[in-house]
Formats: C-alpha cells, sequence, structure tokens
C-alpha cells in the first residue's frame, strides 16, 4: 500500500484482498473481472471499486437490480471498515465485507484463477504450449506469433452438460440458466394454488409482455405431487421446453422445469424457484456438422462458446459455411450432428420455448417499406404479443425500443424514406420488441458506406453491454476490434479461428484480412481446421467444448415442435388483411395501375367491330345456315386474356418480395394458413373489382341476349361473372408462380408465358373439342372454363358452331347445368392452386418447424 492511504481489506466469496489504490476493481459476472459472482441478480459489468483522492470508493454501474448499503440502494458511496455492501439484492444478494485488517497480497489474475478457475479452466501458465503447424504463405513463410501465454487470462466458457454446482438445485436436477442461482424463492402454503401471470391479482406476477394475464397455475394432487396448468394462455406453457396443450395438465417431477415468458421455474421441496432470464445468457456450438446429399459435409465439426454479453462476429470466404451455421444455430436448419445449447439448454430439443428468446435480422429487411416506422412495429406487436395484451401495453413497448434504438424521431416516416443503417436500425427494433436474449444478424452491413457499417456495428456492441449475446453473420472487418470474440471459417465450413479480434492476423501470419482471405482461396485444400486445433488458442479458447463427445440429434416428436401462436387464427388473419391493406393503400402507383390496367384491357375490346352485337347472326336464306359471329369470340378473346393477365400480375410478385418477412414471422408463430388467406381475400377483392371493370366496360356497348341462363334479366352480370372468377383463379395461378421462384426477376417470363398459354386453350382460336390430348389438357387452363361459362350464357354453339369434327362443345351448351359446371371447374382449379401455395410455402419456413 502506498504511504498515508488507509489499508482496506475485502472479502467475498470466502476470499479476502488487500486492495491496491493504484488500480481499479471491477465487479460483476464478467469471468474476466476481478470479483465474479455467479449469480443472475448481479449485472454482468456491477461495480467498479477504486481509489479516489481522500478514500476508497463503489461506483455503480446501472446494474439492474441494484449495489445496495444498510438497505438503501446507492449509486456511489465511499468505502471504510466494517461497510457491507449487497449485490442484486438488499437482505441475501452477494455480500461485501470490507475492514481495515491486512491481508495477504495477491495479483488480481492469480486471485481470480483461484477462485474462479476449475480444473478444466487452469492459468494459461500451466497449458503445455501447442506448436502451431505453419501457414502457407504466398511470401516467404512467417510464423505466426503467440501471445504470451502468462499475461492471457483463463478463457470463459459455458458450462459442460450436467454439470452441477451450487445453487443448481435438487440431486438430479437439470441445470437451469448455466447453473445459476435462482433469481427469487416462492413458498408454497399447504394446499395452495399458486397463479401465474401478468395481471395483478396473481398470485406470482411475471412483468413479461409474453406472458398471458392469466397464464398457468401450479396446485398439488391429492398424494401430495405438483402440477401445472395451462390456463389458455397464447404463448404456451413449457415443460422441459416441450409445449403442453393449451389448457392442458401436466404432472411434474423433482426435475422437470416449467417455462413461462422469459422466466423458468422449478419446484425444490415446499417452495417454487423462479429463474429469470434477464438477456445476460451463454451460448455455446458443440461438433456441428451439416452433410447434404451425397454424404457432402457442409459444416466440419464447428465448436465454439460464446460468453454472456458478448459481441462475436463470424467472417469467412465464399463457401465457408457461414449462412449455412447461421441456420444451425438459429434451429432453422439443424445440424445432423452436434448441439446448440441456449445456457446450457439443448435449442433443438427445446426449440418450441427458445424460440421466443432468440431474434433473427436476416440480411434483407424484415418489414414492409411502404408503412411508417411506427405502423411497421404496431403490426409486428400486434402478431408476436399474446392476444390478451392491450393496445397501450404494445405501444409503450415499441416506444421504449424507438427510443433505445435512437428512432423515436424517426416514427413518422416511411421505412423506404430511411437510409441503409436506420433501415437496419428497424429491423433490430422489430426483433428487440420481444426482447430476445440472443440475437444472431446475418449480414447488417452489406451494401452500406463505411461510415454506416461503423453505426451499425456500434449499435450492436451497445446492444451486448446492455445485457445481450449477439452474434453477426459479416464481410466487413473494418468494426472487427469493437468485438468481444472473433470466429473465422474456412473453406469447407470448418473453423480456422476462435478468439479475440486482435490477436487473429497474428495467429494467420498476415498483416491484412485481404491476405488471409488469399490465402484462402489459394490453399484450399490446406487443412485449416487441423492447425487451429494445433494451436495455442485452440486450448485457450476451444479444448473445453471440444472435450464433449459428439453425438447426434434425437429428432423430438413433430408435434411437439409446433409451437402455441400468440394469436388466435382469425386474429392473425384480421391483422395481417389490416397490414396488407395499408401496404397497398401507401402505393399509390399500384392503385392506379389496379384501375387503369382492366380499363384498358377492357378498352382494347371496343376496338373490334363496335358496331357489332354478341348474338347470332341470321341464318342465310340460301343454304339455312347461321353465319358465324366471329366478333364474339373474339371480344371474349381478348377480355378473357385481360383478366389473366390482370390477375396473376396482381399476384405474381407478392410471396416472393415478402419471402423473408414470411420465414421470419412463421419462426415466431404466424399461422400458414392465416397468412395466405390474407393473402388471398385481399388480392381477390382487388381482382374480382377489375374482372367487374373488365366486363363492364368490354360487354356494356354492345348488343347481348336479353335474358341470361342463371341470372335472368341481369345478363351483363351473367357475363361478367366468369371473367370476375377468372380473374382470380389466374391470381391463385400468381401466388403458385411467386410461392415457386427464387428471384422476383423470374416472375415476368413466367407471367408472359401464362398469359400466352390461356390465350392458346381457350377455344376461341380453334376447336379444342374432339381434338384428343389438346382438348383434356385444356380442362387445366382457367381460361378454358371461364369463356365456356360466358359462352354458355352467349349460346357459342349456335353463334360459332365449331367446323371441325368433334361437333358442339360441351362447355358451350346453352344450358343452366353447362354453366354451373364450368363455373365449378373454375372454383375447383382455384382451391387446387391454394392447396399447393400452401405446400410451396412449407419449403420456406424452419426445417425444424415443418409439419
Amino acid at each position: 500500500m502506498g504511504y498515508g492511504v488507509p489499508e482496506l481489506v475485502l472479502e467475498a466469496n470466502g476470499r479476502t484482498w488487500t486492495l491496491d489504490p493504484s488500480r481499479s476493481y471491477a465487479l460483476g459476472r464478467d469471468p474476466q473481472g476481478d470479483l465474479v459472482f455467479d449469480d443472475a441478480r448481479v449485472s454482468w459489468r456491477h461495480a467498479t471499486i477504486s481509489h479516489q483522492g481522500r478514500g476508497w470508493v463503489l461506483d455503480d454501474h446501472g446494474s439492474t437490480n441494484g449495489t445496495f448499503v444498510r438497505g438503501r440502494r446507492v449509486q456511489q458511496v465511499e468505502l471504510g471498515a466494517g461497510t457491507t455492501v449487497h449485490l442484486g439484492n438488499a437482505n441475501d444478494g452477494p455480500r461485501l465485507n470490507l475492514s481495515g485488517a491486512a491481508a495477504p497480497v495477491a495479483t488480481p489474475a492469480a486471485q481470480a484463477a483461484r477462485t474462479q478457475a476449475p480444473p478444466a479452466q487452469a492459468p494459461q501458465a500451466q497449458v503445455a504450449q501447442a506448436q502451431a503447424p505453419q501457414v502457407p504463405q504466398a511470401s516467404p513463410p512467417q510464423q505466426p506469433q503467440q501471445p504470451h501465454q502468462s499475461q492471457q487470462p483463463a478463457p470463459h466458457l459455458p458450462h459442460l452438460p450436467h454439470q452441477q454446482g451450487p445453487g443448481s438445485g435438487a440431486a438430479g436436477a437439470p441445470p437451469v440458466h448455466g447453473d445459476r442461482s435462482p433469481t427469487t424463492f416462492h413458498q408454497f402454503a399447504l394446499g395452495r394454488v399458486m397463479r401465474i401471470g401478468r395481471a395483478l391479482e396473481n398470485d406470482l406476477v411475471v412483468s413479461d409482455l409474453q406472458v398471458s394475464r392469466n397464464h398457468a397455475e401450479f396446485h398439488a394432487t391429492p398424494d401430495g405431487r405438483m402440477e401445472i396448468r395451462d390456463l389458455g394462455s397464447h404463448n404456451g406453457t413449457y415443460v422441459n421446453g416441450q409445449p403442453i396443450d393449451k389448457g392442458g395438465v401436466r404432472l411434474l417431477g423433482p426435475a422437470d422445469i416449467v417455462g413461462v415468458g422469459h422466466s423458468t421455474f422449478r419446484i425444490v421441496g415446499d417452495r417454487l424457484e423462479e429463474f429469470v432470464d434477464t438477456g445476460e445468457v451463454s451460448f455455446s456450438a458443440r461438433h456441428l456438422t451439416v452433410t447434404v446429399d451425397g454424404g457432402k459435409q457442409i459444416l466440419k465439426d464447428v465448436s465454439f462458446g460464446i460468453p454472456e454479453k458478448s459481441l462475436v462476429a463470424v467472417i469467412g470466404p465464399s463457401g465457408s459455411g457461414k449462412s449455412t451455421l447461421l441456420k444451425a444455430l438459429t434451429g432453422y436448419r439443424p445440424a445432423n450432428q452436434g448441439e446448440v445449447l441456449y445456457d446450457n439448454r439443448d435449442l433443438y430439443k427445446q426449440f418450441a420455448e427458445l424460440r421466443q428468446r432468440i431474434g433473427l435480422v436476416p440480411q434483407d429487411d424484415i418489414l414492409h417499406k411502404e408503412l411508417t416506422v411506427k405502423r411497421a412495429l404496431k403490426y409486428a406487436a400486434k402478431l408476436r404479443f399474446p392476444a390478451d395484451t392491450t393496445r397501450q401495453e404494445r405501444q409503450a413497448r415499441i416506444d421504449e425500443v424507438l427510443r433505445e434504438l435512437k428512432l423515436d424521431i424517426h416514427k413518422d416516416k416511411k421505412v423506404t424514406s430511411l437510409s441503409g443503417g436506420q433501415r437496419k436500425r428497424v429491423s433490430v427494433a422489430l426483433e428487440l420488441l420481444t426482447k430476445p436474449s440472443l440475437i444472431f444478424l446475418d449480414e447488417p452491413t452489406s451494401g452500406l458506406d463505411p461510415g454506416m457499417d461503423r453505426d451499425v456495428m456500434q449499435l450492436l456492441r451497445s446492444l451486448a453491454d446492455d445485457g445481450r449475446t449477439v452474434l453477426v453473420v459479416t464481410h466487413s472487418v473494418a468494426e472487427l476490434a469493437i468485438c468481444d470474440k472473433l470466429l473465422v471459417m474456412a473453406p469447407g465450413g470448418s473453423v480456422a479461428y476462435f478468439g479475440p479480434p486482435g490477436e487473429a492476423l497474428n495467429f494467420f501470419g498476415y498483416d491484412s484480412w485481404a491476405d488471409v482471405f488469399s490465402a484462402f482461396e489459394n490453399y484450399r485444400d490446406y487443412d485449416w481446421a487441423g492447425r487451429w486445433k494445433g494451436s495455442q488458442h485452440y486450448q485457450m479458447y476451444a479444448a473445453d467444448l471440444d472435450a464433449v463427445a459428439p453425438q447426434s440429434v434425437p429428432t423430438p416428436p413433430m408435434q411437439a415442435l409446433k409451437p402455441p401462436k400468440p394469436q388466435g387464427w382469425l386474429s392473425q388473419f384480421v391483422t395481417l388483411v389490416r397490414r396488407y391493406t395499408s401496404v397497398i393503400a401507401s402505393d399509390k402507383g399500384f392503385l392506379a395501375l389496379m384501375v387503369i390496367l382492366p380499363a384498358v384491357l377492357g378498352a382494347v375490346s371496343l376496338l373490334i367491330d363496335a358496331d357489332k352485337g354478341l348474338l347470332p347472326n341470321p341464318a342465310n336464306p340460301q343454304t339455312g345456315r347461321i353465319v358465324p359471329n366471329g366478333t364474339a369470340t373474339t371480344v371474349l378473346l381478348i377480355l378473357a386474356v385481360g383478366a389473366c393477365f390482370a390477375g396473376a400480375a396482381n399476384s405474381v410478385r407478392e410471396l416472393i418480395k415478402e419471402r423473408v418477412i414470411y420465414e421470419r414471422e412463421r419462426a415466431t408463430g404466424l399461422s400458414r394458413s392465416a397468412y395466405l388467406m390474407s393473402k388471398v381475400f385481399v388480392l381477390g377483392m382487388i381482382t374480382v373489382f377489375q374482372g367487374l371493370l373488365v366486363g363492364v366496360i368490354g360487354f356494356s356497348s354492345r348488343e347481348i341476349p336479353a335474358e341470361g341462363l342463371v341470372l335472368g334479366k341481369l345478363t351483363m352480370l351473367e357475363l361478367s361473372i366468369p371473367i370476375m372468377a377468372l380473374g382470380f383463379t389466374s391470381m391463385m395461378f400468381g401466388l403458385i408462380i411467386s410461392s415457386l421462384v427464387k428471384t422476383a426477376e423470374k416472375t415476368m417470363p413466367l407471367l408472359v408465358m401464362f398469359a400466352i398459354i390461356q390465350v392458346v386453350f381457350t377455344g376461341c382460336l380453334f376447336a379444342l373439342n374432339g381434338t384428343v390430348g389438346v382438348n383434356q389438357f385444356s380442362y387445366l387452363m382457367p381460361s378454358r372454363w371461364a369463356v365456356g361459362a360466358a359462352g354458355a350464357t352467349l349460346d357459342f354453339n349456335r353463334i360459332s358452331p365449331p367446323a371441325d369434327a368433334g361437333g358442339d362443345d360441351p362447355l358451350w351448351e346453352h344450358t343452366v347445368a353447362a354453366w354451373g359446371m364450368d363455373m365449378a371447374a373454375l372454383i375447383v382449379l382455384g382451391v387446387i392452386c391454394g392447396f399447393f401455395v400452401a405446400r410451396f410455402l412449407r419449403r420456406h419456413e424452419p426445417e425444424v418447424m415443418r409439419k
């Protein structure tokens, strides 16, 4: 100790330290800190003790649960002999005792190693150096520089599976939240029911918008055992990660874990232990291997661990498996071998529950650019939060997220008017609505200039500092220094490096990342994974994870992977219809085209023999035969093609342009059928209106029969109904195209091809009846049946009798039965198209959710 400075001795964790006034001491759950507390109530970087001028001072760094002295929460307090400080809770939080008695002085690194490092994480001075193989060089060979071992702290990795520790609860119980101590205890009274929910009248109030107002309840059975009963919750009640039926009951064993929103409960004796997921979670991947058809491995034995509250970047050349890794880590495409652990819980086995705690921001924006920021978030909140969430609760959460991301000044702007960096912030804001603990981002800086690149990476840094674990896949290497860890993927899908970003270039032995990526390209057959596993960095940052043997992923029953939906089907449908209507209404160009296109198509038919009607011509007085009225078939051909083109054009881009949005929303509980029906309903209304407009314009100036077959004197309406139905069925065909293509650019050629095929098979150009094969194939074409229905009303077999040997066309028979059959066939074709669209949509869902 320096002269004149009073000695201060700190006692915590069963150890004592004599504090050195020349340095400060970091307190918290950060394993790299000086005093580490494995308690969920303590923040990651909770407080700092330092000597300031005349005495010792403790500064709280805005901790979540606070710092307490004599029962009062403090932000800063002077310390002296006899002071007692509690972290996280005024009564039973971790305690620091200060005194003036001397104690043996130890270096902080040695103290942290003795108090924190388990045998598997011995100080690095005791780890045998492993000589790394030399990296292939285009220039003279260089040996990768190895960091000095005594300066490198022992890495903190997530606990191994089934590892028991203090506070792990009942013997044999699976670890909860990485073996953390319970956040809160609740005492059971004999025979009492304990109800859980968001409403204040519950026995256990959970302030979490993912929880229903009256969510579930614990109660005892006559034989003294406990059971959990779901009360019709919207986001579900889970036992060991698997949802129980809505309104169902599950008997609980001593090792069972109950999940409600972000809270997890376990019964130990006569009390209920609650673990609250505050966001500071560890995450690890172990021996992930992905094999595609043919046995080719595109991801090879990938293992790494992410500490709590950290920012990790993933980089690598094309073909290194970054996208495959992201899908495996999020559960979208589970690995064939290995496991992903979310705070020591198997993500694949418990995906139904843990999906609510994971946010994913794809490379493309996951919002409708035509909406304002506030409205886009409003619809997202409506879909993701339980149906019993009030408008005020949703709005409060939206405002909170907008303030956190500094978007409140842009909330009334359309998303399309924002800069690239601001749009990415809105995508992040959408994910933050549900308070995910783990956030993945895929190429968030793609296409951004260096300034926006830096802004986005600093945003991710702040998200991690606020208590979340963030993993970002990126091609940009300009801002890697602000990350806590860096994962470098080698060609072929293996790990080439994992550790601090500042040591990565020295590890590879190059001066720039351009040189590293060139080496990857020039030496694709080099064993980069073998070099990594033979290095000292591997021993420091990944060896503990690889000590666990790889294991195949047992697939849970598929029904168990079907997560509950936060909203009922009808509620989702109404919200989706309102959102889609808002998107269309905000697009003035589409609204204008919606009216102009059918009007032009209908008007074109007026140019065909404008003075001729659609009635049979008089019979030839010499032959007695009716002269064919070619005008009728030509007009109907034009109107049918117009309806086909307008209907398909309305929908041919709708699914492909929202594919990324659908994939993400489906993972959060969106109903596939509700989504599809919202498209069918809105587009159907537009298309039917357009068909009516085409029909009215095309038929209004022509002489038509005074009476129809079905609607009597409403002949114009009877003729327009097949045109409207044709537009609707064509719209369904457009949805099939939109669900099949991979890019929006491919839709236009297919649209043109679809329209041309409909022209050929209307039956107006040549007789189809009697043409074997061709006639039967024409039954798959909606234009064939629509022209048939209109032809039945106009009696085409008289107006334009087929000249071929096939005789009268049965689809044109002037009978109610023929008209009804034609219309029924149109409806059946539309329904069949809807079935196929639903099946094709299934391909764009997380694989683990496909039923």
